[in-house]
């Protein structure tokens, strides 16, 4: 290979290992409340779309400085987390989970219905003061939104993995997910943890919208970016931390290098499906992922 081939290539893995680390964000969404809750939330997307929405409407308002925005935004998805869980999936508690699966699908539905009427269906943008000067990485270069990105996912993650290993209430949240009725037994309130679960899931998705939407704007679309990140979350082990980190990185890398070498022969579009054929195959020889933690049900 050239040099030029070189620096092309490079360029790819850097691109797709930052946009694979912010896909990594959002799939840390899908990672908390299925640890928590052994349930998947099909609303993730909305939720970092409601987030983006939140802080570009706060950021309109003349005079707001940006750590109120952001600072609100946080506010109001922790609320939303727990409203959520509380008045809508508490009375779900002992029901079949799939019973919790089909009220977030709903609740996915009416964000994207209810937030175009509340917001407009206009797209928004959300500015940070970063700049737009690229950031150069020896013969690459990363937009200042993408380096942003990386440093917000890696700081959440290193915080969430050491809440879960070493804080007593992330210990007690694993207990939760092997086992309600022993975690419950040992004097574990599970419906405070389910809660603490759906507002860090807030926390994450209001991260992850403010990022997303600096870089995209923001409006209803941002959502589909919850689409993308489920083949990061399967791929890794929807219980995970880690494993979401590693499997943001396969998806984002497979998707530059495919629109690097593939798309510009095939006019484009298989960067969007790969990384469900991807999923596919994991599925196929591992089920629970390549990090996923294997169940074994007796009857």
């Amino acid at each position: 290979m050239t040099g030029e081939d070189l620096g092309f290539l490079f360029a790819l893995l850097l691109n797709g290992a930052s946009i694979g680390l912010m896909y990594a964000l959002i799939a840390l969404g899908f990672v908390l409340v299925y640890k928590a809750t052994d349930a998947i939330n099909f609303a993730q997307g909305e939720f970092v779309m409601m987030s983006g929405l939140i802080a570009a409407a706060i950021l309109a308002v003349e005079g707001v400085p940006l750590l109120v925005a952001i600072g609100a935004t946080f506010a109001v998805m922790i609320v939303f987390g727990f409203g959520f869980e509380r008045i809508v999936l508490r009375p779900l508690l002992g029901r079949p989970v799939v019973a919790v699966i089909m009220a977030t699908i709903g609740l996915a539905a009416v964000l994207r219905g209810l937030t175009p009427v509340v917001f407009g269906g206009e797209t928004r943008a959300l500015p940070l003061p970063i700049g737009d000067e690229p950031i150069a990485i020896g013969p690459a270069s990363l937009s200042p939104i993408q380096v942003l990105g990386i440093v917000v996912t890696l700081v959440f993650f290193v915080g969430f993995s050491w809440f879960f290993k070493k804080s007593r209430m992330g210990v007690a949240m694993r207990a939760v997910a092997d086992n309600q009725q022993v975690a419950q037994a040992m004097g574990i309130n599970v419906e405070r943890y389910f809660a603490l679960a759906w507002a860090m899931a807030g926390i994450v998705s209001a991260a992850g919208g403010i990022i997303w939407g600096s870089m995209l704007g923001v409006d209803v679309h941002l959502a589909l970016v919850g689409l993308k990140v489920f083949p990061v979350v399967i791929l890794g082990g929807l219980d995970s931390i880690g494993g979401a980190l590693i499997g943001g990185l396969v998806i984002g890398i497979v998707e530059s290098l495919v629109a690097g070498y593939v798309d510009p022969y095939v006019g484009g579009g298989t960067k969007d499906f790969v990384p469900y054929v991807l999923m596919i195959v994991v599925l196929m020889i591992k089920p629970y992922g390549i990090f996923g933690k294997r169940r074994i049900e007796r009857v």
